[in-house]
């Protein structure tokens, strides 16, 4: 009887663990099969992120040369929604504890959204660009200057580009440490 207790707490204690964490990682990009076929070699450098509350998905993929990033990026432009913007981040980028050094977070609507009944439109009235953006497919560059070099490569002219490398370092300057 008490082995019985013991297996149902520990397989209690195991589900309710695993229910508990935000986001599923998965350590290759499982992004769907409609992507274009020249990021398929991309799949394995790179990580998936499922979550928070609703599964949105996040493709997370580094880059460690400037031409391999800029044969991608035309394939990449392909992903995002029209209308969806381009965030810039300062390199390297450390969400929710994966740095990147140089590269790529391509962030979308959960797979299998009904484009009918959810348009891949801003939500208005959102505190966060990333709240705002949810329903859409857009891209975060992170930028190093070396492996993305903004000089190098072509941003669409009718994107919005929302550039985030130096929201960090304002917060700090308006708040300074104590003397």
């Amino acid at each position: 009887m008490k082995r019985m207790t013991l297996a149902l707490c520990a397989l209690f204690l195991l589900t309710t663990s695993t229910a508990l964490a935000l986001y599923e990682v998965n350590d290759s990009g499982v992004w769907p099969t409609t992507w274009p076929k020249e990021l398929e070699h991309l799949r394995k450098q790179s990580r998936t992120l499922t979550g928070p509350e609703v599964l949105l998905r996040h493709y997370e993929i580094p880059f460690a040369s400037r031409e391999e990033f800029e044969a991608a990026w035309p394939h990449l432009l392909k992903v995002k929604s029209a209308g969806a913007p381009i965030i810039l981040r300062r390199a390297p980028d450390d969400w929710l504890g994966f740095p990147i050094k140089a590269g790529v977070r391509v962030h979308t609507p959960p797979e299998g959204t009904d484009k009918r009944v959810v348009p891949e439109e801003p939500l208005p009235g959102q505190s966060s660009v990333h709240a705002t953006w949810m329903r859409t497919s857009y891209i975060e560059l992170i930028v190093d200057g070396n492996v993305v070099d903004l000089n190098r490569i072509p941003l669409p002219a009718d994107t919005p580009v929302i550039d985030q490398r130096f929201a960090q370092v304002k917060a700090v300057a308006k708040d300074p440490a104590p003397r």
